[in-house]
C-alpha cells in the first residue's frame, strides 16, 4: 500500500530537503518505488540536491494545469532507477497550485509509487498547507534550537486540524527528525539535547542526523548523501531513519555516542 509523506518543519534552513533526498534515495536503495515531490514553489532546490535540474521540462503545476501528463513531468534518478522526482515550478504565482489538482496528482501518484514523499515549503502558508493535506504521516524536521522547535509545535497543530486525515476524525503519526546535532555543543548548553526537543514536541524520535560537512559535500555533487557517502555518518543516520520508516525496529543512537537511547526515546507517544 503506498505511503504518502510530508516532510515538514516550521522554520526554513534546518534541512527538510536535504532529508527528503536522503530518505528518498535510502529507500529506493532498499528496493522501493519512491517519488519525491518538490512543492516549494518559485524556490524549489529538490531538483538541484539529486542533480536533476537541467532535466527539467515539465513541472508540478504544469501537470495540475493540464499542460503535460504526470509521466512527461517525473524525472527518474540517474543513479537509482527506482527514485523519482516531480519538480516544483518556478513561477511566482503561489496560487498556482489547486487544491483539486494536488488532490488529484496524489491520488496518480499512489497508483504508481510505494512512497510519495512531499517536500514542504517551510512554514504554515497554503503551499505548506497543501504539501500536509493529503498525509499519511509527518516527518517534522527540526534542529535544536529553540526557535526551530517551537515552530515545529506550530506544524503540528496544523496537521492535527488542517489535513484530509484530521477532518475524518482520524489521527495522524508524527516523526521527529532531529538534524545539524552537535553532541558536544548541547552538552555545554549551546544547543537544546535530545531529551528537550522530544519533551517539548512529545512525538516519537525518527531520527537524529549529526552536524556533517558530508552533507554540504553530498549537496554541492548533487546527490542525496545516502548516495553520496552511504558510508559517512549523516548517511547511516538516513538510512537508518528509512528503515524506521520502513517499519524495523531499530535502536536510535545520539552521533558519536553509540549508547542506545531507544527504550527512552522511541517509545514515546505523541500527546
Amino acid at each position: 500500500m503506498s505511503q504518502v509523506v510530508v516532510v515538514t518543519s516550521g522554520k526554513g534552513g534546518v534541512g527538510k530537503t536535504t532529508s527528503t533526498a536522503a530518505i528518498g534515495a535510502a529507500l529506493a536503495q532498499s528496493g522501493q518505488n519512491v517519488v519525491v515531490v518538490d512543492f516549494d514553489v518559485g524556490l524549489r532546490n529538490l531538483d538541484l540536491i539529486l542533480g536533476a535540474e537541467r532535466r527539467v521540462v515539465y513541472d508540478l503545476v504544469n501537470v495540475i494545469q493540464g499542460h503535460a501528463n504526470l509521466s512527461q513531468a517525473l524525472i527518474r534518478d540517474k543513479r537509482c532507477e527506482t527514485l523519482y522526482l516531480l519538480p516544483a515550478s518556478q513561477t511566482r504565482d503561489k496560487d498556482a497550485l489547486t487544491e483539486e489538482g494536488v488532490e488529484r496528482v496524489i491520488a496518480e501518484l499512489r497508483t504508481r509509487f510505494d512512497w510519495v514523499i512531499c517536500d514542504s515549503p517551510a512554514g504554515i502558508e497554503r503551499g505548506a498547507q497543501l504539501a500536509m493535506r493529503h498525509a499519511d504521516l509527518a516527518i517534522i524536521v527540526t534542529n535544536p534550537e529553540v526557535s526551530s522547535v517551537r515552530d515545529s509545535d506550530r506544524i503540528i497543530g496544523l496537521l492535527d486540524s488542517k489535513t484530509v486525515k484530521a477532518e475524518r476524525g482520524e489521527w495522524m503519526e508524527k516523526l521527529l527528525l532531529l538534524t545539524r546535532y552537535d553532541h558536544a555543543r548541547a552538552q555545554r548548553g549551546d544547543m537544546l539535547k535530545t531529551e528537550d526537543v522530544l519533551e517539548i514536541l512529545s512525538i516519537p524520535l525518527l531520527g537524529i542526523i549529526p552536524e556533517s560537512q558530508d552533507v554540504l559535500r553530498a549537496s554541492n555533487v548533487g546527490a542525496p548523501v545516502t548516495l553520496n557517502n552511504p558510508g559517512s555518518v549523516p548517511a547511516k543516520a538516513y538510512i537508518d531513519a528509512a528503515r524506521r520508516l520502513r517499519g524495523e525496529n531499530l535502536d536510535v543512537t545520539i552521533p558519536r555516542d553509540k549508547k542506545g537511547i531507544m527504550g527512552m526515546l522511541f517509545g514515546r507517544k505523541a500527546a
